[in-house]
């Protein structure tokens, strides 16, 4: 069993709902990363997706993309993500993941990549332009290493094809809530809660509903129906506006505080 494994087994257990901030590595630098996913844990999140910026977006919203950009013009290398999850392995108890572009992992070598990611702390992988036909080779690293390798689920992916996605997944399942990029929404779609609803029948993994969750109200909402809740942009937000490094773990302590409460009321589990 990976780490994430392990989480979602006790989660369950508990009765609790996963919360999974995202991060990009680097923006504005490396050691406000690592400081504000303290900060996220301290407050009450239970898993942290770290985003591995890369130059050509793949779903990203105009938050994260900025983000991307701004990390890859500080000269942002990828060996920087895995000097991060070295230096919290001590100091950071939730799993740590990376979002990271097929591209990368290829250009790096399968083995190498996990090998390395592995390492330096990191739990898994977020790999959102992995295509399921293409799925098999790495599926079967992570799984010998361990490692999960979590996949994406759209509302416009055919069923047929879900349920190809879940079979190479592990970890997690990424139940995107709406159609298009990342971002911050008012409203989420009607049918969400059916979709879900039907995905989990056919798959033992723990479904997380990222996208488009905006605040404790969005988040508020989906915690009845899913294994764990993924806020990206509303989060990437607040640290892009801090004004130094203590401001911004202050602006995320604060925000994943308010998202914890507001799930464990939903999800009727009290507080974390």
């Amino acid at each position: 069993m990976s780490a994430v494994d392990q989480l979602f087994a006790r989660l369950r257990g508990e009765n609790q709902k996963a919360l999974m901030p995202f991060f990009t590595a680097g923006d504005p630098d490396i050691e406000t990363t690592a400081e504000v996913i303290r900060a996220a844990e301290a407050a009450g999140a239970n898993l942290c997706e770290v985003g591995v910026p890369y130059s050509d977006p793949i779903a990203d919203g105009p938050v994260i993309q900025a983000s991307y950009q701004r990390a890859l013009d500080q000269g942002f290398r990828l060996q920087q993500v895995l000097d991060l999850g070295s230096s919290l392995l001590n100091e950071v108890s939730m799993p740590l993941v990376t979002m990271v572009s097929y591209a990368i992992i290829y250009r790096i070598g399968l083995q190498a990549y996990v090998d390395r990611a592995k390492a330096a702390g990191y739990a898994g992988a977020i790999v959102p332009d992995l295509l399921v036909e293409e799925a098999e080779p790495l599926a079967k690293i992570c799984q010998q290493s361990d490692f999960s390798l979590i996949q994406l689920v759209t509302p416009t992916t055919p069923r047929e094809r879900q349920v190809q996605i879940a079979e190479s997944s592990s970890g997690f399942l990424y139940y995107v809530s709406v159609t298009g990029i990342t971002g911050e929404r008012s409203e989420l779609p009607p049918d969400l809660v059916d979709n879900v609803g039907w995905l989990r029948e056919q798959t033992e993994l723990p479904i997380c509903i990222g996208f488009g969750i905006s605040g404790p109200e969005t988040a508020a909402q989906l915690a009845p129906v899913a294994d764990g809740l993924i806020v990206g942009s509303a989060i990437v937000r607040r640290v892009a506006k801090a004004s130094d490094r203590t401001s911004a773990a202050t602006a995320v302590r604060d925000f994943v505080r308010e998202l914890r409460q507001a799930i464990d009321t939903a999800a009727g589990t009290g507080a974390a």
